[in-house]
C-alpha cells in the first residue's frame, strides 16, 4: 500500500460563483493521484470554527473526505458543493460562538484563531487551500503567519483580488451580464425607455465597464468615480434619441455613488463579520432621478425606466468556458506549489501567464479600475486607445 503524502484541506468562503466546483475537482483529482488525502471543509471558515476536536464527535457538517467520484459529479455544476459562509474567525460575534466554545470566548467580538489552529491539527491537515476573495484570503494570510501551510486561490465576480488579473467567477458574471442586458433590451425598446441595470461591484467597476465595452450598454457608472446625475441623464437621452427603437442602456455598479453622496446605497444597516453592509438600491435611485431629469433633455417629456437588479442571476448556474478552464489550471498550479513544498502563496494569472504571488498581497492594496487609462469620466463609458499588449480582459491587469 502506498504511503500517504499528507492531507490537503479545501474550503470556499464568501459569495458563491460558478467555477468553484471545477476548482475543487481539479485540486482533488490531482492530489489523490499524487497520493494525498483530501478533506473538504464545509461552509468556509465556519467549518473550522464549529468543528469539535473529539474522536467520537459528529463533524459531518464541518468536513468530509473528498474522492474522485464525488468531485467528478459536482465539477460540472455551479455554486460550491462544500457550501460557504462569511464567517471571520478573528472577529466572531458572541452569538456565533459554537456551544462547546461559549465558556472560552465571552467578549462581544472574539478571535477564535487558537481553536481554529487546534482543529486544523485535529483533522491532520498538512496544507490548506482556501478559495475566496480578499476577505476570505485575508484570514488565510493570518493563518499563514501562524505557521499554517496555505496556498490561496482567488475567487470573486468583482475580479478585485490584488496580485492577479483574473478571479474565478468573473468571466461567467460578464457573460451573464451581457446576455441579460441584451434580453432586456426588447422591453426597453418596446416602451422607448431607459434601461437601468444594477450589477455587482462594491469597490471595483470591472463587472460594469467590461460588458459596456462589449456592447451591452451605452454608459456605465462605477465605484471609482462619483458621477453627476444630470450628466448621465443628458448622455442617455442623447443615446436614446439616436437609437432606432428609442431606448438606451446604463450599467450601474452597486458601489457607485452620485457626486456629493458620501456613502454607497445600502439595503439596511446590518454588517457582516468583515464589516460590510449589504449593498443594493443605487439602481432604484438612478432610475428615479433619470425620470426627474429626462424632460430637460427630451423636449419637456418624461422618459420612463426599466429598472432591474441583476443580482444573483449573474452568479448562479453553470460556469462558462473560462470559469471551467481557469479553475482547472489554478487547482493544478496549487498542487505544483504543494509538491514543491511551497506555501504562503496565492495562485494567479498575470498578463496571460499562470503564476503565484505572496499571499500578503491580498491585504497590501486595493485593486480597482484605473480610470485615467480606462474610463472616460465625462462620457461615462470605457476609454481605450490601443489593445496591443493588453491582457485578455483589457483593463484587469494588476501590474
Amino acid at each position: 500500500m502506498t504511503k500517504s503524502r499528507g492531507t490537503i484541506g479545501i474550503l470556499t468562503g464568501g459569495g458563491d460563483v460558478p467555477g468553484l466546483n471545477p476548482a475543487i475537482r481539479a485540486i482533488t483529482i490531482r492530489a489523490v493521484r499524487e497520493g494525498f488525502r483530501v478533506i473538504g471543509i464545509r461552509r468556509g471558515w465556519a467549518g473550522l470554527v464549529e468543528l469539535i476536536p473529539e474522536k467520537d464527535a459528529d463533524n459531518s457538517q464541518n468536513f468530509q473526505t473528498l474522492s474522485e467520484d464525488l468531485v467528478n459529479r459536482a465539477g460540472r455544476t455551479g455554486g460550491t458543493f462544500l457550501h460557504t459562509s462569511r464567517t471571520r474567525p478573528s472577529h466572531l460575534p458572541q452569538a456565533d460562538v459554537p456551544p462547546h466554545l461559549k465558556g472560552s470566548y465571552t467578549e462581544e467580538t472574539n478571535d477564535v484563531t487558537a481553536d481554529v489552529l487546534k482543529n486544523l491539527e485535529f483533522v491532520g491537515l498538512d496544507y490548506l487551500i482556501p478559495i475566496g476573495g480578499d476577505d476570505t484570503l485575508s484570514y488565510a494570510q493570518r493563518l499563514h503567519q501562524e505557521g499554517v501551510r496555505v496556498v490561496g486561490m482567488p475567487k470573486t465576480m468583482d475580479n478585485d483580488v490584488p496580485g492577479t488579473d483574473y478571479c474565478i467567477g468573473f468571466s461567467t458574471c460578464v457573460t451573464r451580464t451581457i446576455e441579460l442586458a441584451h434580453r432586456l433590451r426588447t422591453s426597453a425598446g418596446s416602451h422607448e425607455r431607459f434601461l437601468v441595470l444594477e450589477v455587482f461591484g462594491r469597490y471595483a467597476g470591472y463587472t460594469a465597464i467590461l460588458p459596456t465595452m462589449a456592447g451591452a450598454a451605452d454608459r456605465c457608472v462605477i465605484p471609482e468615480h462619483p458621477f453627476e446625475m444630470e450628466r448621465l441623464a443628458e448622455l442617455l437621452s442623447y443615446d436614446r434619441s439616436r437609437h432606432p427603437s428609442q431606448y438606451s442602456v446604463v450599467l450601474v455598479s452597486e458601489g457607485a455613488r452620485l457626486l456629493g453622496q458620501e456613502e454607497m446605497v445600502f439595503e439596511n444597516g446590518e454588517r457582516d463579520q468583515y464589516g460590510h453592509r449589504k449593498l443594493g438600491g443605487i439602481g432604484d435611485l438612478v432610475s428615479s432621478r433619470l425620470r426627474e431629469f429626462s424632460p430637460k433633455f427630451n423636449q419637456g417629456r418624461k422618459i420612463d425606466v426599466v429598472n432591474q437588479r441583476l443580482g444573483y442571476l449573474v452568479r448562479s448556474g453553470d460556469p462558462d468556458a473560462m470559469d471551467s478552464i481557469v479553475p482547472m489550471a489554478f487547482g493544478n498550479l496549487a498542487l505544483d506549489l504543494i509538491m514543491a513544498g511551497t506555501s504562503g502563496r496565492l495562485v494567479s494569472l498575470r498578463n496571460g501567464v499562470y503564476d503565484s504571488v505572496p499571499i500578503e498581497v491580498v491585504t497590501g492594496r486595493k485593486k480597482m479600475v484605473d480610470i485615467h487609462k480606462f474610463y472616460d469620466t465625462d462620457r461615462l463609458r470605457p476609454r481605450y486607445t490601443t489593445f496591443e499588449g493588453k491582457p485578455l480582459f483589457i483593463m484587469t491587469s494588476d501590474v
